[in-house]
């Protein structure tokens, strides 16, 4: 009996030590406290809309005051995450900068794990058929032009991640809705996992992409965590997906060097390429970075690996809107 009393201390010793270690990794690999809320101006309401037999919801924050014919940014989450995680993982950056310079901001949730971007492989469906997130987010956009009075020619899209893949697609299925589009950690998909079939050209797009991103290769290859989860088929390389943009959008010539800063020790790598104050195209390499939107709110858990605080990836990706206004 006391041999046996002796051996089940011994498991429930284990036990402890595998449930703390456990806990140890979660704390250093996953855990990061949300950043504090600032104080702003205006509402954050909920909202949803009926599309293709679908009930679809976001949250749109308004700032106080906004005149009529003022910008909307739509703003879009990661796989597996909502509305309320990019407002988060964002360090509530758009919504500062809108209450700085007069913009709506919308935060759509997708209703499958992932967005239904470019890509072939994911997760798109519901009730058997593949969910229409082109509709969904042309027909937000609809609505909150008569909801809030934003400007028809003013709109823009980003997103992170899954969010920012979606914005890809926006950039080429719906450039008549969306003047400019910024991607954060995603790159266009490589030819064997590309579905989209893109209109004309004419969107300004931003790729802004981290070189030690764990997920969403720099450069290039498949998308996946650690080798094993969350596969997401193969994607062309940063610089590679920018320029398919400067091609899509007829841009000739080399890019032109914008900036080169070093920022608390990781370089930023910034080109541009223009075509006559029409459609451009940018390419932001977070020299260092990881998987996310550099910015000063909030760091990211260490399994997306470094999470640098500047630049400021909102500040930045708002600029490259206002230019295009």
């Amino acid at each position: 009996m006391k041999k046996l009393l002796r051996f089940l201390g011994y498991c429930l010793l284990a036990l402890l030590g595998f449930v703390a270690l456990c806990g140890a990794l979660f704390g250093y690999f996953i855990y990061s406290p949300d950043p504090e809320l600032p104080q702003l101006s205006g509402t954050l309401s909920k909202g949803s809309i009926e599309v293709g037999g679908l009930k679809r919801t976001y949250l749109s924050y308004v700032p106080k005051g906004l005149p009529k014919g003022a910008p909307l940014v739509l703003v879009m989450h990661g796989s597996g995450e909502g509305a309320a995680e990019i407002r988060t993982g964002t360090g509530y950056g758009f919504e500062r900068l809108a209450d700085q310079n007069g913009f709506a901001v919308v935060y759509p949730d997708s209703y499958s794990f992932d967005w239904n971007d470019c890509s072939k492989v994911g997760d798109f469906s519901a009730k058997g058929r593949e969910v229409d997130d082109v509709g969904f987010l042309t027909a937000l956009v609809d609505k909150l032009i008569i909801d809030t009075g934003v400007a028809p020619g003013r709109v823009f899209a980003t997103g992170v991640s899954a969010g920012g893949f979606m914005s890809l697609r926006l950039a080429l299925e719906a450039p008549s809705r969306f003047r400019a589009v910024a991607a954060v950690s995603a790159n266009v998909p490589a030819p064997e996992n590309f579905k989209c079939k893109p209109a004309n050209p004419g969107t300004s797009v931003m790729i802004m992409d981290g070189t030690k991103d764990p997920l969403v290769p720099f450069k290039g290859g498949e998308v996946n965590l650690l080798g094993m989860f969350y596969k997401g088929g193969n994607v062309r390389s940063a610089r590679e997906s920018a320029q398919y943009f400067a091609d899509f959008n007829k841009i000739a010539g080399a890019p032109a060097t914008m900036q080169n800063t070093v920022s608390n020790g990781n370089g930023v790598e910034h080109l541009g390429w223009h075509n006559d104050g029409k459609a451009e195209v940018e390419f932001v390499a977070i020299h260092g970075g990881g998987h996310g939107i550099p910015q000063p709110y909030w760091r990211r858990p260490r399994l997306l690996g470094p999470s640098p605080m500047e630049p400021n990836g909102p500040e930045m990706i708002w600029a490259f809107f206002a230019r295009q206004q």
